[in-house]
């Protein structure tokens, strides 16, 4: 990162005050901050049917609603019977410009930056669910059209509003543990199918699924049933991130905050089971390693995934590494983040953030933070959330900057998508990382999964 840059990212990611980043959002100029946000919806299933409610109870109208799959919208309009709609989102955008103030995006992964950039460049603040993009390309991209338009924006990274994720920055940033050294996380995904081949074989499309505009700017492939849509694309290397993209966003953004990770300089996928050239693999231990930044030490990141219900363990931290955390709970949770610092230890045992225990030295277990006397006399010093929604709407009418803005969401996406890239080049493959240019130098390979080849027409 550049020096203003990375000012920018060490205040908003730690010690914010909750000051706006980018100035007034262009909304707001001439308009009555009270009244009702038109909102645009792209992707109306699975999490995007949560999605939609809660952008409407935290204030926004909903006026358009876009899903390849009829069915997802026709649920949907029960709630919003006055919503437009769409199949095609750019179609959707372009018909209703004037009528849109925002779009949420909640489509499978590789739609996301698509989505996204085509919103922003015709001026709509943009809230895009986890992770950010498919590609280190589109995230850079992403960041950059807020910036320039003062876009309010917010990744779906939920665990970002809670008051034990922001209370553990707090406590890891005054130093109770000292300076951080190693961080160790996992999580119990996937729970969808990868580690496979490419299902074979063709299944007649439903009559109320557009398969074409499903797969989007993916290379064409045959439509199976229950293959990919609605749920099964995450495995996948053409439509998902992996158990990395899906999780990640979750479990890395506490301590990516509090350790002010920035660009890594090292990317390594030092183990993995098979890896098949459509898929993931079914479980990875992935090393990561950051200089020294504004006054921390350097640190090594330790991601592991898999589900504990493979035949095969799933990989995890060396047990002399997790002992006094299967201590606490008398065997190791499914997912956790542990932040090892020169004077103690912090663990999460949860996706989110939302409560930690820590061990000091010199004592024998840990403890669980809001009770520990370590902490007591520790200021709040980042502000607390309204709800993760409503932080989004707030910013859209000139409140503070949300907290898991693109210019925060961006850095943590490239990270987690840099950890897939380390998958694709390959096992045992030291991969340098020159963040600012986006490039490996001592591994070329990595360029094409930084960018991807649209398919033609996308």
């Amino acid at each position: 990162m550049t020096t203003p840059d990375r000012r920018s990212f060490l205040k908003t990611t730690g010690l914010g005050t909750g000051a706006l980043l980018f100035g007034f959002p262009a909304i707001v100029r001439g308009q009555n901050l009270n009244s009702r946000l038109n909102v645009a919806c792209i992707g109306v299933g699975g999490k995007g049917f949560s999605d939609v409610k809660e952008t409407a109870s935290a204030g926004g109208n909903i006026v358009g609603l876009c899903d390849v799959d009829s069915r997802m919208i026709e649920r949907k309009l029960k709630d919003h019977p006055d919503a437009k709609t769409f199949s095609d989102f750019r179609k959707m955008l372009t018909e209703m410009d004037k009528d849109i103030d925002a779009v949420v995006i909640s489509t499978p992964d590789h739609l996301h930056g698509m989505a996204a950039k085509m919103a922003m460049e015709m001026g709509k603040h943009v809230y895009c669910q986890k992770p950010l993009t498919q590609t280190v390309h589109e995230a850079r991209e992403l960041v950059r059209i807020a910036k320039e338009k003062k876009l309010a924006t917010q990744m779906g990274n939920q665990g970002s509003a809670g008051n034990g994720l922001r209370r553990a920055v707090e406590v890891i940033q005054s130093g109770v543990i000292g300076k951080p050294l190693e961080l160790h996380v996992w999580s119990n995904r996937p729970v969808w199918p990868q580690g496979i081949d490419r299902p074979k074989g063709e299944s007649p499309i439903p009559p109320e699924l557009d398969w074409n505009l499903w797969l989007g700017p993916a290379p064409l492939r045959p439509y199976v049933d229950k293959a990919y849509h609605t749920f099964n694309w995450r495995g996948f290397m053409d439509f998902g991130t992996g158990a990395l993209g899906d999780m990640a966003c979750h479990t890395v953004n506490m301590p990516f905050r509090a350790l002010k990770l920035g660009y890594p300089s090292l990317v390594e996928c030092e183990m993995a089971s098979r890896i098949f050239p459509d898929t993931y693999p079914l479980t990875s231990r992935i090393r990561f390693e950051f200089p020294e930044r504004d006054g921390l030490p350097p640190l090594k990141f330790w991601w592991y995934d898999g589900t504990p219900s493979i035949d095969n363990a799933p990989l995890r931290p060396y047990p002399d590494i997790v002992k006094d955390v299967v201590n606490l709970r008398g065997k190791l949770p499914p997912s956790g983040c542990l932040i090892i610092g020169e004077k103690g230890q912090l663990f999460a045992p949860d996706d989110y953030g939302a409560m930690f225990f820590l061990k000091l030295e010199g004592e024998e277990k840990f403890v669980q933070g809001a009770k520990h006397e370590a902490i007591a006399n520790i200021p709040e010093s980042i502000p607390r959330s309204p709800g993760h929604y409503k932080e989004w709407i707030e910013m859209i009418k000139g409140g503070p900057a949300a907290y898991s803005n693109f210019e925060i969401a961006g850095y943590l996406t490239e990270i987690i998508l840099l950890g897939c890239i380390a998958l694709r080049v390959g096992e045992g493959v030291k991969m340098e990382w020159d963040g600012p240019n986006m490039r490996s130098p001592n591994c070329p390979e990595a360029a094409r999964f930084v960018q991807r080849n649209n398919r033609t027409g996308w």
